[in-house]
């Protein structure tokens, strides 16, 4: 559907507001067939400048550990709404509460919107009582780059780290240079690099491309806490998933890389296929793991 119907679309579209206003119309109706897992619990909260859900599979009660999730869609479509299917088999498969981060969208909020309202969603957390070594980041697309930012912009202030990462198909190159060369050797089945730079355009507007939370680097980074990147060996992002691993592990960070042969952009969401739910497994095996290895440093 998205191939069909999405590629011939953002070719045509003009991205002005009302541009804009249709895209999220259309790239939302599927989200409607995804349902959440049955008997799930959603708690939206709204309440001054923090806005999300939380989401709670079936049997996963409190917590002192947690998820904090970014949404992906080049930071102009979609919603924590329109991922709760996904992230409630996070939750199923954690077992753990998460926090679905509902940031504003450009381009009626450019950046730093995004990246400011997932730093208000952590402090949030940590308001509660959640320690940072009990927090996991996760993240798809350009989620991904949100939850990264964040983990950079703690380690230069030299706070305490969250526990892990897990980014699913993760925007490192807003650029989408390495996109676009991957794309020349393999075009992305579902989206093409130049329509989602438009896309991504929108969230930089007229911002400093060299503001550390748009330009992703490690340079001053003494340390960054282990990281689980997955993507799917037909997309374009692709390349960013392995220019993330090779500069986290060149830097001494532990990463752990897996490209799914066959597989699209964030295809953790197409909650039918065996390599979903594989991945989301895997996905939750790894923030067991960290957050046991967090606790035991303690």
């Amino acid at each position: 559907m998205t191939a069909v119907l999405m590629r011939p679309l953002m070719r045509r579209l003009r991205l002005t507001r009302r541009g804009v206003a249709f895209l999220r119309v259309v790239t939302d109706l599927p989200t409607r067939f995804a349902r959440p897992i049955p008997g799930t619990s959603v708690e939206v909260v709204r309440a001054g400048d923090i806005r999300g859900e939380w989401v709670r599979a079936p049997g996963v009660g409190d917590s002192d550990e947690v998820v904090l999730y970014m949404h992906g869609s080049a930071f102009t479509i979609l919603s924590a709404r329109s991922h709760r299917a996904l992230v409630s088999r996070l939750s199923e498969s954690t077992r753990l509460p998460v926090f679905s981060v509902d940031y504003r969208l450009a381009p009626e909020h450019p950046f730093p919107a995004a990246a400011d309202d997932v730093a208000v969603a952590y402090r949030h957390l940590v308001g509660l009582g959640y320690a940072p070594g009990k927090i996991v980041f996760a993240g798809d697309s350009a989620g991904g780059h949100l939850a990264l930012g964040l983990a950079l912009t703690l380690a230069r202030s030299r706070e305490i780290p969250p526990a892990g990462l897990v980014l699913l198909s993760p925007l490192v190159d807003l650029s989408l240079g390495l996109a676009t060369t991957q794309e020349a050797h393999r075009p992305d089945p579902l989206v093409r690099a130049a329509d989602c730079r438009r896309l991504v355009d929108l969230y930089i507007a007229g911002s400093d491309r060299s503001d550390p939370r748009i330009t992703l680097t490690l340079d001053d980074v003494v340390a960054f806490p282990p990281t689980l990147i997955q993507a799917g060996g037909n997309e374009m992002l692709r390349a960013d998933a392995q220019h993330l691993h090779h500069v986290l592990s060149a830097h001494g960070a532990t990463s752990y890389l897996q490209i799914w042969p066959g597989q699209a952009h964030v295809f953790q969401a197409s909650l039918r296929l065996p390599e979903s739910v594989a991945a989301l497994r895997q996905a939750a095996s790894f923030v067991r793991h960290v957050l046991h290895i967090s606790s035991s440093a303690k």
